[in-house]
């Protein structure tokens, strides 16, 4: 229980495909460590030419989550975020049906657009041969609540299941809605997170020619820059993250290991503009405010913000500005993990989420990449070089978004009887979770 007597959620297992790796030990090493996964794009993938640089997730087969009769007409948002939901409850050692009741499990997943390359590629197949050119499958494949929809149905989930669709804010606001159904007791077991696959000519051509890609890097790595002085626009990335939240009850009646628990939620809207935020950052000040009352805590007792920071002049700006007005003279440990991953837009605060609840478990901070010379109106305690150990009583994930939508989520430790920990010196190797105590 918070302290204000409100209910969290423990998250019992943890889904990732990045381009950093697929195990939440291996990006958070990655992370730890300073590696960025940002890389050149490759001659046989769809955005090169289009594209100088992004975080692009590993491949993920059909066949690899799907049966094969399946597999017709699939996007690539749904395949990631199968393969991290599948990930995510062998971590939490979980089956639905036999460790909870089908029927008291709920999937939420967010994502920015869905299928949009699929849509691409099916309406040129129609351009080019009319109507029996589109595939029957297109809908089922491609539509933004088919990654939840193929979750569910593969994993017998009967209970309640949405998508959540808000742009870059969508994987966090699809975790707090997890603890909101936790809460409400409306499900013992959430499997929840985002999912983007946005690297196609399209969407990369948009967000160029509205001049808010990083550009001028002649290596890659160096392109995303949170904070910097020099940066100049965020990075593209794809991938997803799913977590398992459980109520404490229900972990610890099955003798579940916990990384964190989530505790506190709150979601603001800019009512600014359309892509701008708030000079001021007081929309994203009020997401902040509202989910450490939440939570129960002052804002003294966070210790560390995994912030949104793209690497865009204005979004940093904002945000540098929304953490001044929320801790004022306490100034929290902050970073941004971008800086390795680039943006995973609808997928960036799971990922997100999910970084800030095992910086919460291993008591060590990830350091902002390509951060050399922190921008003077960004002025926060950055952890910065090096990764930091701290023992945190309470952390802090953003998540902003085009449109004016903020969601900021707080993590406390486990309260579980078993809970992954590690040395706070360093972080877990790749393989080590699968020799913890459950």
């Amino acid at each position: 229980m918070t302290r204000a007597g409100r209910p969290g959620a423990v998250v019992t297992g943890i889904g990732m495909v990045t381009s950093l790796g697929r195990e939440p030990g291996e990006v958070f090493a990655a992370l730890a460590s300073g590696r960025s996964g940002i890389t050149a794009v490759p001659e046989d993938h769809v955005a090169h030419g289009w594209l100088p640089a992004a975080g692009i997730a590993p491949h993920v087969d059909g066949r690899e989550v799907l049966p094969p009769t399946e597999t017709r007409c699939v996007d690539r948002f749904v395949l990631l975020a199968m393969a991290a939901a599948d990930a995510a409850l062998a971590d939490a050692a979980l089956v639905v049906g036999r460790d909870v009741d089908a029927r008291r499990t709920a999937v939420v997943l967010g994502t920015g657009g869905g299928g949009l390359e699929t849509y691409e590629q099916q309406a040129g197949r129609r351009r080019e041969r009319g109507r029996p050119g589109v595939s029957p499958y297109l809908l089922p494949g491609m539509l933004s609540n088919m990654a939840t929809a193929r979750i569910a149905i593969k994993h017998g989930v009967r209970g309640f299941s949405t998508a959540i669709v808000t742009a870059c804010a969508a994987g966090a606001q699809a975790v707090a809605e997890g603890l909101r159904l936790v809460r409400a007791g409306d499900a013992d077991v959430v499997v929840c997170g985002g999912t983007d696959a946005s690297l196609h000519p399209t969407i990369v051509s948009a967000f160029a020619n509205a001049r808010a890609l990083a550009q001028g890097w002649d290596d890659p790595t160096q392109a995303s820059r949170p904070f910097d002085a020099r940066r100049n626009g965020f990075v593209l990335g794809d991938g997803s993250a799913v977590l398992v939240l459980e109520s404490a009850e229900h972990a610890a009646a099955r003798g579940a290991a916990g990384y964190a628990e989530l505790i506190g939620w709150g979601a603001s809207t800019d009512a600014h503009h359309p892509t701008m935020p708030r000079p001021d950052g007081e929309g994203a000040a009020d997401a902040m405010r509202a989910a450490i009352a939440d939570a129960g805590l002052a804002a003294s007792e966070i210790g560390y913000v995994n912030a949104h920071g793209t690497g865009t002049r204005l979004g940093d700006l904002a945000e540098s500005a929304a953490l001044h007005a929320v801790f004022g003279a306490h100034r929290p440990a902050v970073s941004s993990t971008k800086g390795a991953t680039g943006h995973l837009l609808g997928a960036a605060g799971a990922v997100e989420a999910a970084v800030t609840a095992l910086a919460v478990a291993r008591g060590l901070l990830p350091p902002t990449l390509n951060l050399d010379e922190p921008d003077p109106a960004c002025d926060l305690d950055h952890v910065r070089g090096a990764a930091r150990p701290a023992v945190l009583r309470a952390a802090l994930s953003n998540a902003f978004a085009f449109g004016g939508h903020n969601t900021s989520l707080v993590f406390g430790p486990t309260p579980t009887r078993t809970a992954r920990r590690a040395a706070a010196a360093r972080p877990l190797a790749p393989d080590s979770r699968h020799q913890e105590p459950r």
